[in-house]
C-alpha cells in the first residue's frame, strides 16, 4: 500500500502522552507541514503559536475552564469541574492554529493546516490530538489578555489546536467506519 496511504490510515488522536519533550527537529518538520498546506486564494491565511512551557499550558487550561465554567453549555461547565481536565492532555507540546479573520476562509485553510501536521506526526512517530475548543475559549473576543500573552497576531482568532508529544501507548485500531458516506455519479 502507498505509504501516504497507510499514514493515513493508521493515524489517531493520542490522548495519554509521555512526560518527555519532543525533539525540535521534529516539532520543525511538523511546522513545515502545515505551512505547505494549501488554501484559500493561497492566503496562507494561518498562523502558529508554540507552546512548550509547563506554567503557560498550565494557565492555558485554568483560562479555559474559567471560560468554560460561564458558558451556557453543560458539557463544558462539567470539563470546568473536572480536576483532572486538561486541554492539552498533558502534551508537552500545543500548536495553536490561528487564522486571520480578514481571509477568504480562515477555518477551511486552518484545518488543511491542522491535518498536514497531524499527519506529519504521525510518519515521525509522534502522537498527536487535534483540539476543536479555541472557538469557545477565544469565541466573541473572550480572553485577549490570554491571546496577547501568547503573541497572536492582531487580526487573528486562534480556531484549532493540536497536543503533540510521544504517545504514552500503542495507536488504537480504526474504528469500523460508517456506511453510506459516498455518492458516486458517473
Amino acid at each position: 500500500m502507498n505509504e501516504i496511504l497507510q499514514v493515513i490510515k493508521e493515524r489517531r488522536s493520542i490522548r495519554v502522552f509521555k512526560d518527555e519533550q519532543i525533539k525540535d527537529e521534529e516539532l520543525n518538520e511538523v511546522l513545515q507541514a502545515g505551512l505547505y498546506a494549501p488554501s484559500a486564494m493561497n492566503q496562507q491565511s494561518w498562523h502558529f503559536t508554540v507552546i512548550q512551557n509547563d506554567t503557560v499550558l498550565e494557565n492555558f487550561t485554568q483560562t479555559a475552564k474559567d471560560t468554560y465554567a460561564k458558558s451556557g453549555n453543560d458539557q463544558l461547565k462539567g470539563m470546568s469541574n473536572n480536576y483532572k481536565y486538561k486541554v492539552f492532555y498533558n502534551a508537552p507540546t500545543a500548536i495553536l492554529i490561528s487564522g486571520d479573520i480578514n481571509a477568504a476562509n480562515p477555518q477551511a485553510d486552518c484545518a488543511a493546516a491542522a491535518e498536514n501536521i497531524l499527519l506529519a506526526a504521525e510518519t515521525l512517530g509522534l502522537g498527536a490530538c487535534w483540539i476543536g475548543s479555541m472557538p469557545y475559549i477565544f469565541g466573541n473576543g473572550s480572553n485577549e489578555a490570554l491571546k496577547k500573552e501568547l503573541e497572536i497576531p492582531d487580526g487573528y482568532n486562534p480556531i484549532y489546536s493540536i497536543a503533540l508529544g510521544y504517545a504514552a501507548s500503542e495507536n488504537a485500531h480504526a474504528p469500523v467506519l460508517k456506511a453510506n458516506k459516498i455518492n458516486i455519479i458517473k
